[in-house]
């Protein structure tokens, strides 16, 4: 059996799902925080979205680099 390609989209693959666990993890901290104090939506919600981006730009660029290298 040969096995043809580049190890570059399973890399990306990988960092996808680190992506995905991040955004996760960055809305669960969100929700829990507004659950607990609701007048301290206004203050989470911009931090919640900054950090949202921030992990998106981090697996775009995983993207870029993979096709990239």
């Amino acid at each position: 059996m040969e096995i043809t390609g580049n190890l570059n989209m399973i890399g990306y693959g990988l960092a996808a799902v680190g992506s995905a666990i991040g955004v996760a993890m960055v809305f669960v901290a969100y929700i829990n925080g507004v659950a607990r104090q609701p007048e301290a939506q206004r203050v989470l919600q911009p931090i919640a979205i900054f950090g949202f981006a921030v992990v998106e730009a981090l697996a775009i660029f995983g993207l870029a680099l993979a096709f990239v290298l």
